[in-house]
């Protein structure tokens, strides 16, 4: 029997999920899509939470799954949003963030993915340093009309390669180097 996919990318994110599967089609690795709410720890550590959604969502679907679970650390406010970027996002959005900031904008952008299958759990985890811009410029989602990489003057919405350059796309690089030879 011929399998479609290699493995399914659970999220409810569709966004999330066609970055994936275009930075994996590079790799050769075909990325189904099951999309689902997944319930999250509060845990000051992406990957803990990352390991969580992952195991649980094995136990779900009983397939092989990668998630994703990313934040935006913003030096000057201690990390925040971190690891609550997506309830950050939804409560006071780009406009808010750039309220709280003032001088010093330097931020990340960390990415872990967790795989997860019968017999292994393991997590895989990219950053990508920049800074918040003053306003937002673009078309973007999430934080992308904000967030200017290191050596760019054009926020993620304004990039045109962003899957080359993203924390996502390092993350995944690190996951197909080890998923096509384990």
């Amino acid at each position: 029997m011929h399998k479609s996919f290699d493995l399914f990318f659970v999220s409810s994110n569709n966004h999330k999920y066609h970055e994936a599967k275009n930075i994996l089609d590079s790799f050769g690795i075909r990325l189904g899509f099951i999309k689902s709410r997944l319930e999250e720890i509060q845990s000051n550590s992406l990957c803990d939470i990352a390991m969580a959604k992952a195991s649980y969502a094995f136990s779900q679907f009983k397939k092989p799954l990668i998630i994703e679970d990313d934040g935006l650390f913003i030096d000057s406010i201690g990390g925040f949003p971190g690891p609550y970027s997506s309830y950050v996002f939804k409560t006071i959005g780009n406009r808010g963030i750039l309220s709280l900031l003032k001088n010093n904008r330097k931020a990340k952008f960390v990415s872990i993915i967790t795989y997860c299958d019968k017999t292994t759990l393991q997590s895989f985890e990219g950053n990508l340093n920049g800074k918040i811009s003053k306003s937002q410029k673009g078309k973007g989602w999430g934080y992308d009309p904000i967030f200017v990489p290191n050596n760019s003057v054009k926020t993620f919405a304004e990039i045109n390669n962003k899957n080359e350059l993203s924390h996502r796309y390092k993350a995944l690089k690190k996951f197909s180097k080890w998923y096509l030879h384990k």
